[in-house]
């Protein structure tokens, strides 16, 4: 059984910064792609950003050049720097693993719970 939680999440001013965190048990976390969604209120849960076991990312037009998505595999956590924040950015923001139909979309086989990203004024 593999589990994902996410940590990290929180209430920051616009321009701000958070890092978020998942940590993964349960299987070999290395050999996983990995992705971070998010769902605003009232919205579809969406791609936020990606990354393959060998290290390539992908990220949503959205967050280039303000997002960064990492991982380490010595300690099976991925993480999102998440930088000059916006109040569109604002959602419940999932960790996933294990893409079945390409890094972009919903079809991670494991979801995190979510953790809440709050960006105000």
């Amino acid at each position: 059984q593999v589990q994902l939680v996410e940590s990290g999440g929180g209430l920051v001013q616009a321009g701000g910064s958070l890092r978020l965190s998942c940590a993964v048990s349960g299987r070999t976390f290395s050999s996983y792609g990995m992705g971070w969604f998010r769902q605003a209120p009232g919205k579809e849960r969406e791609f936020v950003s990606a990354i393959t076991w060998t290290g390539n990312t992908y990220n949503a037009d959205s967050v280039k050049g303000r997002f960064t998505i990492s991982r380490d595999n010595t300690k099976n956590t991925m993480y999102l720097q998440m930088n000059s924040l916006k109040l569109e950015d604002t959602a419940v923001y999932y960790c996933a693993a294990d893409p079945q139909r390409g890094y972009t979309t919903l079809s991670y086989r494991y979801w995190g719970q979510g953790t809440q990203v709050t960006v105000s004024s």
